[in-house]
């Protein structure tokens, strides 16, 4: 379809029955965002050029704080929240994307085949990446043009990066490979894009999410194989929403903060013969307590306490949600984290005592969730940043009123878990 028949069935409801899978009651203003995405498509390039309408989501981690670079486990769930594409595939290699507020990029994939360190950090590095990922793990890759818009609030800890990287790579899998490249492929190849083009480091979590859509457990003992296991719980259906909170802080001197974390760890399991906690155990650490406090301090040793704990926490969620014993689920996510907050200690930083938005904002969540009924926890890498509720749908009205009171207006965002991933609309 072109531009003028996308925009027809957009209007006449053609397309509800696909949208209405992704956004639920929210199909009334889905609708106009995606006809102002093919109107901007066609006022940068033609309104004529047959075009595809893509969706992936955000994502927001439920469980497993911090496990995952000592191969841990997780459960993660793909967000209502997300970035859609319009896009047309071109006969070059150039690639042409214009995200909505930002300066549109354009990479010629044939010339920017390797890192270029002055460009980390950039969008045209990922897409650069991303081309290169599938070249190298011998799939096609090629040009395209595209406009895309977000609703995946930046710096929210509910991964807009991934879900770029996942956009583009499902665009490349669409276009030039027969939607042959699998889910985790897809994540690999958008982790390898983060690492070597765009210039950080990364896990699995936030791409292995955003393409499988849904609540997902994932096990990464296997680093570069993880096992995912999709958990079919409708969180909808069971009447609560999933709410993030802003608090706001400045991420920009957290680096050594979120860097001590994995550090820690691995120098706890250096200690006990191993390369990351999963091939230690927790009883061979209580054991040696007395000794390894004085070589590495309480503080590493309790942070490998919390990974030790949250992944038996994992497998209790995930027997729970299967299951369908919501109380008992919620019953980890707060365990999950109160340890985060005492033995992970992340929080707040400690070089910033003063500044500490998400414990307060966890002192309100549970005050609500002492009256109404929920979970709430730390969200993400801590130390500023967000927290995440699960609130009553009835009353999630209520929890932004006293958030947006606390932190700002637009602080809590109530959010859907979609049981869709990375897509294409019709």
């Amino acid at each position: 379809m072109n531009c003028t028949q996308a925009l027809k069935k957009l209007q006449d409801g053609t397309l509800d029955a696909c949208l209405s899978a992704l956004y639920g009651a929210a199909l009334p203003a889905a609708r106009p965002r995606y006809q102002n995405a093919v109107r901007a498509f066609a006022d940068l390039y033609g309104a004529e050029r047959e075009i595809l309408l893509l969706s992936v989501p955000g994502r927001s981690e439920l469980s497993g704080n911090h496990t995952d670079h000592n191969r841990g486990l997780a459960i993660a769930a793909a967000i209502s929240a997300d970035i859609i594409a319009v896009v047309s595939k071109n006969t070059g290699t150039c690639v042409r994307l214009k995200s909505e507020g930002f300066a549109g990029d354009e990479v010629d994939l044939s010339a920017y085949t390797a890192p270029i360190p002055e460009k980390f950090a950039s969008s045209e590095a990922l897409i650069a990446g991303v081309a290169q990922g599938f070249l190298r793990a011998g799939f096609a890759a090629g040009g395209f043009d595209a406009y895309t818009t977000s609703d995946v609030p930046k710096g929210s800890g509910l991964s807009s990066s991934a879900a770029f990287e996942i956009m583009v790579a499902h665009i490349q899998n669409v276009l030039y490979n027969e939607r042959r490249v699998d889910s985790v492929q897809l994540a690999k190849i958008a982790k390898y894009a983060e690492n070597e083009f765009f210039g950080k480091p990364c896990g699995l979590l936030d791409q292995l999410a955003t393409v499988t859509g849904g609540i997902i457990a994932i096990d990464f003992a296997d680093a570069e194989d993880p096992v995912i296991e999709k958990l079919d719980f409708d969180m909808n259906a069971a009447g609560f929403e999933l709410c993030i909170v802003n608090t706001g802080g400045n991420h920009a001197d957290l680096t050594p903060d979120y860097a001590a974390v994995p550090a820690e760890m691995h120098a706890v399991a250096k200690e006990l013969g191993a390369t990351v906690l999963r091939e230690a155990s927790e009883e061979a650490l209580i054991a040696r307590l007395a000794e390894l406090r004085e070589k590495l301090g309480d503080r590493a040793l309790l942070r490998a306490l919390h990974f030790f704990e949250e992944n038996k926490r994992v497998l209790c969620q995930k027997t729970a949600l299967r299951e369908g014993d919501l109380d008992a689920f919620f019953a980890h996510v707060i365990a999950s984290g109160r340890s985060s907050f005492q033995y992970l200690q992340n929080v707040y930083s400690p070089a910033h005592p003063q500044q500490q938005g998400l414990s307060l904002a966890l002192f309100v969540a549970e005050q609500f969730v002492k009256t109404h009924g929920g979970a709430f926890r730390v969200h993400g890498g801590g130390f500023a940043g967000t927290i995440q509720l699960f609130c009553p749908a009835a009353r999630c009205d209520e929890l932004k009123a006293r958030m947006d009171g606390i932190f700002g207006e637009g602080a809590c965002t109530v959010l859907r878990v979609r049981g869709i991933g990375a897509t294409v609309i019709g």
